[in-house]
């Protein structure tokens, strides 16, 4: 007998979010593929791609360690950060053994698919294109900030993120990926610096939108200064469809638990609350909404609950199958 087929999603973003989440998805029957920006210039990552004319490995080390299946202690060892020695201090080590690879097989997304075997990652990870892109902000007021690391910095409202080279192709396997998928997800992350940067690869975001899976954004928990300031859950669904310029989602995903005092204090010091699910606006939109306390907690800092999410992602997904 052969086994059923998993489930095929896949995943577009990057940052802490898209890590936390598929630590939880990633015990659960299914097929995944994660689409990783490439879009971050800074810190570690910034110099490497700055020196060595390579995609910024961070965000992908990351996903890499999320999804392996190795030792706790060889996983500590990929994300181990310097914090000394001339010119190591800052350096991940994962990210200079990404840097390695690449230079020894002379190809970025070869390197990835190397480290995929090495780390026994459960799923596939794909970088979004095989070279660097620039990410630009336009702000309300005109001025454009170039710079994935410096545009929450400005200090102004975004109106429009765009990469350059503009044409930027992504990996073909991606594409066909994405054409194979039961579900996409969109987030958790930083809408304009984390997840936006995907969808703007002009043939990830046109499959994305052409694709007849169904589509589920996982809302953010908290509003982030210098992106997302005062936006309720709708504002980031809107700035998704002005961008890709059509209403794209079936699903949003949002938090109603609440947050401890002490918690919200903390964040206030960043200008970042609450991100408010209003609901009569989401509904307006045409989307169906699930609301449940989807938060955890470490050191004091709010994340997704990675085995909650990924509890109702995976019952989205057969709940959907069944209804095919």
């Amino acid at each position: 007998m052969t086994e059923p087929k998993q489930p095929k999603i896949v995943i577009v973003g990057g940052g802490t979010g898209l890590s936390v989440l598929l630590r939880g998805l990633k015990y659960l029957p299914v097929d995944i593929t994660a689409i990783v920006t490439v879009a971050d210039d800074g810190g570690s990552s910034g110099r490497l791609r700055d020196e060595m004319d390579i995609p910024p490995p961070g965000d992908i080390r990351n996903v890499l360690a999320a999804l392996s299946d190795v030792e706790p202690l060889i996983e500590d060892l990929f994300q181990h950060r310097f914090a000394g020695g001339n010119g190591l201090s800052g350096h991940s080590l994962g990210n200079l053994i990404l840097a390695a690879m690449t230079t020894i097989t002379g190809d970025f997304v070869h390197a990835v698919g190397e480290m995929s075997k090495v780390l026994n990652v459960r799923g596939k990870v794909l970088p979004a294109a095989n070279k660097s892109v620039i990410l630009h902000a336009e702000m309300e007021d005109g001025t454009v900030v170039s710079g994935e690391s410096k545009i929450p910095y400005s200090g102004k409202k975004i109106k429009r993120v765009f990469l350059t080279p503009s044409d930027v192709e992504p990996l073909q396997e991606s594409i066909e990926k994405i054409q194979q998928a039961d579900m996409i997800i969109i987030g958790p992350g930083s809408l304009y610096t984390s997840i936006l940067p995907n969808l703007l690869v002009p043939k990830i975001g046109e499959e994305i939108l052409k694709s007849d899976a169904k589509k589920v954004y996982i809302c953010n928990v908290m509003t982030q200064a210098g992106e997302t300031l005062n936006f309720t859950a709708s504002d980031h669904v809107q700035a998704l469809y002005d961008h890709m310029g059509i209403k794209f989602i079936d699903t949003v995903l949002v938090n109603n638990g609440e947050i401890p005092e002490n918690i919200k204090e903390k964040y206030a010091k960043e200008l970042a609350k609450p991100v408010v699910y209003d609901t009569e606006r989401l509904s307006a939109l045409g989307l169906a909404i699930i609301h449940d306390k989807i938060i955890s907690y470490d050191n004091g800092v709010i994340r997704h609950d990675t085995k909650k999410v990924a509890s109702l992602i995976y019952d989205l997904l057969i709940k959907n199958k069944k209804g095919d």
